[in-house]
């Protein structure tokens, strides 16, 4: 078994995010912090014969949050498009990590039918230097177009 090289770890700066909305493809430069996580839902399943609780993966559910610097109308116009029409918008998140030091290569994982769950529709702080938000969003497909290379 060999020995993890520091240069292989992915860097946390390196990489990309998109969005594709209607069909056009957009680079979020303004992504400071994203992460999408899968969760099984499960159910808890009695067995005559153990005393033990079993579990039975019984579907998922994605979640995700991204931290953007405040300087974009976009998703607030999403926003209010569904207020003031009810039309809601779905959008996929395409979140490429390729950190070029790194033996590993890319990895790039598409989250399908994103919904963002909530804005800030205005803000001001005189204590931050620097104005951002954190949105919360869900989705429920996903594609992995590539795959880290494997460096052990």
């Amino acid at each position: 078994m060999g020995t993890l090289k520091a240069q292989d770890i992915i860097s946390g700066k390196e990489g990309k995010v998109f969005k594709t909305i209607d069909g056009n493809v957009k680079e979020m430069a303004y992504v400071k912090k994203i992460e999408a996580k899968i969760e099984k839902n499960k159910s808890e399943i009695k067995v005559l014969g153990s005393r033990a609780t079993h579990s039975k993966a019984t579907g998922w559910k994605g979640t995700g949050s991204m931290t953007i610097y405040y300087m974009t109308s976009e998703l607030r116009e999403l926003m209010l498009d569904y207020i003031k029409s009810g039309k809601d918008t779905y959008f996929d998140i395409q979140l490429v990590n390729e950190d070029p030091a790194s033996a590993a290569g890319k990895q790039t994982v598409v989250l399908k039918n994103c919904n963002i769950d909530s804005v800030i529709i205005g803000q001001l702080d005189i204590d931050k230097d620097v104005l951002d938000e954190e949105i919360s969003f869900t989705f429920d497909d996903i594609e992995l177009l590539d795959k880290f290379n494997s460096v052990q």
